[in-house]
């Protein structure tokens, strides 16, 4: 048989394997300039800001504009003429705040705040989604607001620097509140955390053994305290221990060293994390009624539903309460008893994080172009677009990707 005619589209076929082939690509754009706008918190007890008059300073260096709205950092000693004398503008009026490009906030705003948002603007703070309601997203939604919760913001190697910033804080504070009310002024046993010489120390009971734990530790071994933490998760009481660089007891959940452990307990720290939408409670009404007289309970955990079963919602006017007479400390916004270091915390992560914004051309290149970024947005241009909380909610998602990927 003769050899069957070729046309040459075959050949051509395979040689166009060989080309190189096109994909997206990430394109730098020119500098953009940014509007930011702080307002004043006004949420219950929030003394914290998201920004100090150094990191308006380098903004304003850099050809941004700044508007603070006047006394926004009086609870964390920052005057409205150190903010000025860095450049930004102190404004009057709370609208004129709103009318920003970029809304840098440490609470969620209220769905009033919202409404004085222009359409189609940034809003970046808190989501605090165990409080927030379909109403609150609708209203970000009919606003089409790009939306980010720095809560879920990531950094390049994974990490949650907002989260962990906070959880540093809240952890080194603990031990200072627990040393606060062990003394005989507030009540306690009148016993000294870490103990003299001839004198043991206090014994201190951590539970979970994340951020939280680690700087409590750290607090409690400088000062010589006998602490025991408790965690079920083996790999993070490992390295828990490693990064301690001391050995220290540690152990799973086991019912018997737990509930030996609490009796023995000057202070329990509560300090796990929400798994799967639910916080498990650890410790049981009985077995804090089997505690000493006098002893501290202090649940870190309590914003997001306590894991110790007589723990109730305190605050910082009215910060503690008495069962079974153990002393109850279960204010949820600890970072907020030192609140300048609190806001210098979380300047260290947005002024740095707005910078490449703007390098980037604008928040849209910076989703674009860096995807731990892109995990920290929840709403854009009228959708939900995180899965977990469309889901929770019960409201249309769209993808993030497909989104971004149609303005450019």
């Amino acid at each position: 048989m003769g050899e069957k005619h070729r046309s040459g589209f075959e050949e051509l076929a395979q040689e166009s394997k060989l080309y190189p082939q096109e994909s997206l690509l990430k394109i730098k754009k020119q500098q953009n300039i940014l509007y930011i706008g702080i307002p004043k918190e006004n949420s219950f007890q929030e003394n914290r800001l998201a920004i100090t008059p150094d990191g308006v300073n380098l903004l304003v260096n850099n050809g941004h504009e700044v508007r603070i709205e006047t006394g926004a950092g009086k609870e964390s000693r920052f005057t409205d003429k150190e903010f000025s004398d860095a450049g930004a503008k102190i404004v009057y009026s709370t609208d004129e705040v709103f009318k920003a490009d970029i809304i840098l906030k440490v609470e969620p705003p209220t769905i009033d705040e919202i409404q004085r948002m222009n359409p189609g603007k940034v809003l970046i703070s808190a989501l605090q989604l165990g409080n927030q309601t379909p109403e609150y997203l609708k209203a970000i939604n009919n606003k089409k607001l790009t939306a980010m919760a720095y809560e879920f913001i990531e950094d390049k190697v994974g990490g949650m620097p907002a989260v962990r910033a906070m959880s540093e804080i809240a952890g080194s504070t603990v031990m200072l509140i627990a040393a606060e009310y062990l003394s005989n002024i507030n009540n306690g046993k009148g016993i000294l955390l870490g103990g003299i010489t001839g004198v043991p120390p206090a014994k201190v009971l951590i539970l979970g053994a994340g951020t939280v734990a680690e700087y409590a530790a750290r607090t409690s071994l400088g000062l010589g305290v006998d602490i025991q933490i408790f965690d079920n998760n083996i790999y993070k009481l490992r390295r828990l221990k490693h990064t301690l660089g001391q050995q220290v007891f540690t152990s799973t959940f086991n019912n018997v060293l737990l509930s030996d452990a609490i009796k023995q307990a000057d202070v329990l720290i509560g300090a796990m994390r929400i798994e799967k939408g639910k916080m498990q409670i650890i410790i049981s009404e009985e077995m804090v009624s089997t505690m000493k007289s006098g002893s501290v309970i202090i649940d870190v955990s309590i914003d997001q539903g306590g894991c110790i079963e007589t723990s109730e919602i305190t605050s910082h006017d009215n910060p503690i309460f008495t069962k079974y007479g153990i002393i109850h400390y279960c204010v949820p916004n600890i970072a907020s008893r030192v609140p300048r270091t609190a806001t210098t915390a979380f300047n260290n992560i947005f002024v740095p994080m707005l910078l490449q914004t703007s390098d980037e051309g604008g928040v849209d290149g910076m989703i674009f172009n860096n995807k731990w970024f892109m995990k920290g947005i929840y709403a854009y241009n009228g959708y939900v677009t995180n899965e977990h909380i469309a889901n929770k909610f019960r409201v249309p998602y769209k993808d993030l990707n497909l989104l971004i990927a149609a303005q450019f």
